[in-house]
């Protein structure tokens, strides 16, 4: 009776409510705060893509002006999943111990810092340091923006996601087609047209600033959503084995630890399974075992090959148009329609992937419409040149529903948060060697054929392992078998 006494008091003060009482104690700064958390995700995935795709525009100039070789400009390319995987795995601890939307604040900073100095800090190895200065930025953004989403629109994964997808990509599609025009107007300075794109950074810097200010005290709360329960996605009914350690990637509540969370026998060593059913996946959020899960692997790879596809087709794109007689300024375009296909369908996709038990036909899709735009860029590069633009757009949103599926597959905040930076730092590992392959391709064969014919060949085990990250299932399930 004693521990029962202590666990039900425990709960009404649970620390949770101390550290973010003052927001939630009006509507208007509750809904105030919302606001901003959405105009935060916005502007933050404005600037996750633009370091790459207005580097793909002006790849020619920036090989000329350093004096980089074909294998090294192929090195260059392959730095964005590099970043992505190494300090992509830091990002859930980062945000234990400071709270996601500080880490995510400071990733801007350092978005900003990278843009602004890379044009200029002279030769190679020093633009290599301050791209990664940025993609480190983007790393631990692109991790915990699904936690974000997760965390504060519970209910609105799939409609949050699309929005979210939608920024990342009008971001990615008008740094593609506007970098060569500035740079022209700028005098023809392919420094000044890179540069331009710090000050987008530094415009998404101010409402994670103020989002840190007004809700973060600790290391758990900033950005806590603002509702009067303790937790801000409180769905113990998702599961029959206790599923209140919900955001577990924010735990001080020791006492609660245990968590079969209700049932007189609570406090019996004995108690076991018997009250409260076998399936009680209990362990401490940071104690999933993700790799035990088939999910999170399928989920994985299938981040991987398309973040290859996606940086093959950013950093190499305009090239593959120029080498076939089209305009610099006509490749760029080009390229951000490739990109800004991803505005519409990104909001589409992960509202159609949520109201499927499985997502294996979305893949299907995507990959045949890959396959298609691939085989249009070896047989007729330049006379199809918008046909396979558009084509090789749609294959590209696999990336918001990678992102959409991230959010399905677990069932908890923790399970998010593992899963996304398991995912995403695998798949961003996976993803390397791909684009620095297709330089070495493209310089030792002298064309583009072998290198088309490996894109081509990569989006069939992504059609297979997309299917199998399709199926309705969860990594926490998956985990405790």
């Amino acid at each position: 009776m004693v521990p029962e006494e202590t666990r039900t008091p425990t709960r009404p003060p649970e620390i949770r409510p101390s550290t973010g009482s003052t927001a939630p104690a009006t509507p208007l700064s509750r809904a105030w705060t919302t606001r901003l958390v959405v105009a935060g995700i916005v502007l933050a995935a404005l600037n996750l893509r633009p370091a790459i795709t207005s580097l793909g525009a002006l790849l020619e100039e920036v090989r000329g002006g350093l004096g980089m070789s074909g294998s090294v400009a192929g090195l260059l390319t392959s730095v964005p999943p590099l970043c992505f995987a190494v300090f992509g795995v830091t990002a859930p601890r980062l945000a234990r111990r400071f709270g996601p939307a500080a880490v995510v604040c400071a990733g801007m900073v350092a978005i900003t810092a990278g843009l602004a100095v890379r044009p200029y800090i002279g030769g190679t190895a020093g633009f290599l340091a301050a791209s990664a200065l940025a993609l480190m930025g983007i790393a631990v953004s692109n991790v915990l923006m699904p936690v974000i989403v997760k965390r504060w629109f519970p209910d609105r994964v799939g409609s949050m996601t699309g929005l979210y997808s939608m920024a990342l990509a009008l971001g990615t599609s008008v740094a593609a087609a506007a970098t060569v025009p500035m740079t022209d107007a700028l005098g023809g300075d392919w420094h000044a047209g890179l540069v331009v794109w710090a000050g987008l950074a530094a415009a998404a810097v101010l409402p994670w600033i103020l989002l840190v200010r007004a809700r973060g005290t600790g290391p758990d709360t900033g950005d806590r959503a603002p509702a009067t329960t303790p937790d801000p996605e409180p769905r113990p009914a998702q599961s029959a084995a206790g599923t209140t350690t919900v955001t577990g990637d924010a735990a001080p509540a020791p006492a609660l630890a245990p968590e079969p969370t209700t049932g007189t026998a609570t406090t019996s060593p004995l108690h076991g399974a018997k009250p409260l059913g076998t399936p009680v996946t209990r362990p401490a959020p940071g104690v999933l075992r993700i790799t035990r899960s088939r999910t999170a692997w399928a989920l994985a790879v299938f981040f991987g090959l398309q973040a290859t596809a996606a940086y093959i087709t950013m950093g190499w794109m305009a090239q593959i148009f120029r080498d076939a007689g089209v305009a610099a300024s006509t490749a760029g375009l080009l390229l951000a329609v490739t990109m800004v296909m991803g505005v519409p369908l990104a909001f589409v996709i992960p509202r159609l992937a949520t109201r499927l038990p499985r997502q294996g036909p979305i893949v299907v899709v995507l990959g045949l419409c890959g396959l298609a735009g691939y085989a249009g860029l070896y047989l007729a590069p330049a006379a199809g040149a918008w046909a396979w633009a558009l084509l090789l757009g749609i294959s590209n949103c696999a990336f918001p529903l990678a992102l959409t599926m991230v959010g399905m597959r677990a069932r908890t905040g923790a399970g998010v948060v593992q899963l996304s930076a398991f995912a995403q730092s695998t798949g961003y590992l996976i993803s390397i060697p791909g684009p620095l392959l297709v330089g070495v391709l493209y310089q030792h064969s002298g064309g583009w054929g072998l290198p088309l014919a490996l894109m081509a060949g990569l989006m069939v085990p992504q059609i297979a392992v997309g299917i199998l990250a399709g199926r309705d299932r969860t990594v926490e399930d998956e985990a405790a078998a």
